[in-house]
Order: structure tokens, then C-alpha cells, then sequence
């Protein structure tokens, strides 16, 4: 008789991947949190891709007297897990709507194991399209009539981020930009992007166990959505691998690189940074001292997340500066 099935990768409770190769995924986070709607954002939820069955949420402000930025908010969860529908990502949403005064867009994507990367990546890109489909007289009015489609910012936290880094490299040419139409990219903002390399930084080889997100973590979450037998120097996770695109031909917006000082994550993100400005792009950095993985959605009501929107809100209606 073969042994039962065991686990052999556990992501926070929230997925569990047996020895047997069957996957089981809880509908939830794997921390309770309460939403908190106070009315004053409205939100509703569309397709993008209904072959696949993705969805995206979107929220605006009930109350505007004009037409309002579009920001873009790609979730995180190392590709493997993760929702627009959590209640961490909704309170985080509806915060982003009110306290910007924006048109918040939070699309669902393909999740790992079951969709390796990069699929995750393709999804993103869909819904960027999709938005530029809604921007013209055939678009959905709930958007049209609150949305400026000629300012777009795209934004995503942790394993978003990297989305939000390919799609500046997908749509950074004349020929990008045209698949978008009407639609303008005016900046981007990564919020503690999920970059790795087989190389360890300093951040990585000296982040505690307890953190919120650790090195077995970070890793595992690496094996399960890379492609199979490929490395963390792989184009989808690696911007400078061996075998990533060049970004010296990238037209970058403006880029803010948000980091946090405990963040296992930290010195990769400073480094794309870096490496970035030498090659002249506009790019900014904005470090949280003491502040770990996902502070901000982790806590929305923290006196740095505070401090992030107040960051958020300068970046977007100066359209990209970084002071």
C-alpha cells in the first residue's frame, strides 16, 4: 500500500502543495482582518479575461467634482497566493480610492503552482488592455465618467511590483505604448518588489526567521512559480539576469521604489534602483525605516501607512515627482 499524501509546501496555511501533487487552497488570508468601508468609496467588480475566469475589482470616490488619476493596485503573494477579494487588499484599495482621490483598478491574476510564471505576468498585462479597451464610448460608464485615462499609474505590492517592472518593459517602447490607445502610463510605483538572483544579498542572508517574510518563505515561493528547473536568475524574477532584457532602451515613467528597512527584500529593490538612475532613469527611492514586508497592507491605519499615502498622493497629482 503507497504511503497517504503528505504536504510538502505550506504558504502561510493558505496553500498547501502534497507530496501526491494535488494542491488545496483556502478562499482566505491566513490572519484575520476586518474590512473597513465607511461608504465613502464605491467599488464593483468586472471581467478582463473570461476564459480564464479573471476578475478585477474597482473603486472610486463617491464623491468628485472631476475626472480622477487611475491607480492601478496588483496584489501580492509571491505568485502563489493572494486575492483582490482579501480583506487586506480591500482595505488597502479602499484607503488608495479615498485618500488619493483616484479610481483604484486591483485585477486578480493566474496563481502558482497550478499557472507558473509567466503567466502571472501575461495576466497583468491583460488587464492594463482591458482598461484600454473601457477608454473610448463603448467603455463602461461607471468607469468613463470618473476615470482620466490619460493618467495612469501602475502599482503592485511584493510579487505585484514585479508585474508592474515587466509591464514598464513591455509598454516602455513607441510600439507599447501604442498597444494602449488612449491610455497614458504617467508612473509607476513598486511597492517592496519580489525580485530574487541565486546570489544572496545582505538583506536575504541576514533576515531573521520570525520575519513576515523569511527566507525559507521567499524561496519557496520562488521554487513554486518559476518554471520548473529554472533559476532565481530567470527573466521573470531576476530584472538583471543573464538572460533578462537589456533596460538601457526602456522609455521608463517615472519610478517609485518603495523599500523597508527590515524588509528581507530591501537591497535588491535599492539596487534596481541604482542600477536604474546609472542608466538614467527617472527613478526615485522612498525607504521605511524599520518597516517589514507588506507593512502597509499588513496595517493600513499604521502611522507609516499613513505616511506612504501622503507619499502616494504627491507622486500622482505632480505626475511622477519624487520630493
Amino acid at each position: 500500500d503507497s504511503a497517504a499524501p503528505v504536504v510538502v509546501d505550506d504558504c502561510r496555511g493558505v496553500l498547501l502543495v502534497y507530496s501526491d501533487g494535488a494542491v488545496v487552497r483556502r478562499d482566505g488570508p491566513g490572519f484575520a482582518t476586518p474590512v473597513r468601508d465607511d461608504g465613502t468609496v464605491e467599488w464593483k467588480d468586472a471581467e478582463f479575461d473570461a476564459p480564464r475566469g479573471l476578475g478585477l475589482r474597482l473603486y472610486r470616490p463617491r464623491q468628485r467634482n472631476q475626472l480622477l488619476p487611475v491607480f492601478f493596485y496588483y496584489h501580492g503573494g509571491g505568485f502563489c497566493i493572494g486575492s483582490r477579494t482579501w480583506p487586506n487588499c480591500q482595505n488597502y484599495c479602499l484607503r488608495l480610492a479615498a485618500e488619493l482621490g483616484a479610481v483604484v483598478v486591483a485585477p486578480d491574476y493566474r496563481l502558482a503552482p497550478e499557472n507558473r510564471l509567466p503567466a502571472a505576468i501575461d495576466d497583468g498585462a491583460a488587464a492594463l488592455l482591458w482598461l484600454a479597451s473601457q477608454a473610448g464610448p463603448a467603455g463602461d460608464t461607471w468607469l468613463t465618467e470618473a476615470a482620466d485615462f490619460t493618467r495612469v499609474f501602475i502599482s503592485g505590492d511584493s510579487a505585484g511590483g514585479t508585474i508592474a517592472h515587466n509591464l514598464a518593459v513591455r509598454f516602455g517602447s513607441a510600439a507599447g505604448r501604442s498597444e494602449l490607445g488612449n491610455v497614458r502610463v504617467r508612473g509607476y510605483v513598486q511597492l517592496m518588489p519580489f525580485f530574487g538572483g541565486t546570489e544572496r544579498t545582505r538583506s536575504e542572508a541576514e533576515c531573521p526567521d520570525d520575519a513576515f517574510l523569511n527566507r525559507p518563505l521567499n524561496d519557496r515561493y520562488w521554487r513554486l512559480s518559476l518554471p520548473p528547473g529554472a533559476t532565481v536568475d530567470h527573466p521573470a524574477s531576476n530584472p538583471f539576469g543573464p538572460d533578462s532584457p537589456a533596460l538601457e532602451a526602456v522609455e521608463l515613467a517615472p519610478t517609485l521604489v518603495v523599500v523597508g528597512g527590515r524588509d528581507i527584500l530591501r537591497d535588491r529593490a535599492v539596487d534596481y534602483a541604482a542600477r536604474l538612475r546609472a542608466m538614467g532613469k527617472p527613478v526615485g527611492v522612498r525607504e521605511f525605516e524599520g518597516q517589514q514586508h507588506g507593512f502597509f497592507t499588513i496595517d493600513p491605519w499604521s502611522d507609516a501607512s499613513a505616511e506612504l499615502m501622503r507619499a502616494l498622493k504627491r507622486f500622482i497629482h505632480t505626475d511622477g515627482r519624487f520630493d
